[in-house]
């Protein structure tokens, strides 16, 4: 067995954490505040949580379902042959159209989501995919995403926040090119300053600004959040995958209140046959008393409930097609 070491936080840090996945973009004088602290030691504090890799990346979080595309999901279990694994992931990661993927352990082997702007688009790419890698595919099972209620990583202070919504209610906004540049750029690195970002994209501040704005107004950047390595924390990240047995409006409501309540929520997916809630959490144990309690509180409600851990967690290049100009 591989000891894992954890790096070690404190209080300031875990409040830093928190207030940057609620906005990274805040301004460090602000933050400082928030955490009491002056500007050069928060300034210091973000940079050593970059150096040791705790904190891996400062994003826009943007939503294709406001973009005129739709979210399917696809669950794999595969065979342990490496060499065609590697080649299945390889071909994800660069096929443009794959926004999510995880490699996990448990009901399934492989999750990951594509994005497509037709049932019949997603129903091609489906085929192909099984077609091509039926060497290493023994169970498949696919769905479609409704809507997502994204939290911030509570876990760290456990102060509850309100989420935020991702996916709902497919819009095809219109975006013009200086959009999908400006997306592209602020995707991976969302912490760049106004001045910097208007330059790589040739353009003023004021337009970077407004156009920043109205993509927040539409729904198509909802939030400016950082990635994290829970490995590096001694955290692991649990996809609890529920099938329902009936579920009403008020079920809805009270599981979501039930939720939303718990600080170790990460995501709460809403599927077209499942819910996913997303938990983070230090060891399976503290997961199985979670997923107890819940068992407990809606018991008419849950007909089965399957676990995967989550081993890799990762948005992929498909960004990068699904940030082109159309």
């Amino acid at each position: 067995m591989v000891k894992i070491s954890k790096i070690k936080l404190d209080k300031t840090d875990n409040k830093i954490l928190a207030e940057l996945d609620k906005n990274c973009r805040i301004p460090t004088t602000q933050l400082a505040k928030i955490v009491l602290k002056s500007r050069q030691a928060v300034e210091y504090r973000i940079k050593q949580m970059v150096k040791k890799g705790i904190i891996t990346s400062f994003n826009a979080s943007f939503n294709p379902h406001k973009m005129g595309y739709k979210i399917h999901k696809i669950y794999l279990k595969l065979r342990n042959i490496p060499q065609e694994k590697e080649k299945l992931f390889d071909y994800l990661k660069t096929s443009g159209s794959v926004y999510w993927m995880g490699e996990c352990s448990g009901s399934w082997d492989l999750i990951f989501g594509v994005f497509t702007k037709t049932d019949y688009e997603f129903f091609e790419l489906k085929n192909s995919i099984l077609s091509n890698f039926q060497k290493i595919i023994l169970e498949e099972y696919g769905d479609s995403l409704i809507d997502v209620k994204q939290y911030s990583k509570m876990y760290f202070t456990n102060q509850i926040v309100p989420p935020t919504m991702f996916a709902g209610a497919v819009v095809n906004n219109e975006l013009d090119e200086t959009d999908y540049t400006l997306l592209g750029e602020i995707v991976n690195n969302g912490r760049i300053p106004i001045n910097e970002l208007a330059v790589k994209i040739k353009t003023t501040p004021a337009i970077v600004r407004g156009k920043l704005k109205k993509l927040e107004q539409k729904e198509i950047i909802i939030q400016y959040r950082i990635g994290i390595d829970l490995n590096k924390l001694g955290l692991e990240l649990y996809k609890t995958i529920i099938m329902l047995d009936r579920y009403t409006k008020e079920d809805e409501a009270k599981m979501l209140e039930y939720m939303s309540n718990l600080p170790n929520i990460h995501y709460y997916i809403r599927n077209i046959w499942q819910i996913e809630p997303e938990l983070v959490v230090s060891n399976y144990q503290e997961y199985y008393k979670i997923i107890e309690n819940i068992k407990k509180e809606f018991p008419y409600i849950i007909r089965r409930v399957d676990s995967v851990l989550m081993i890799t967690d990762e948005w992929t290049p498909g960004f990068g097609n699904l940030l082109k100009k159309q």
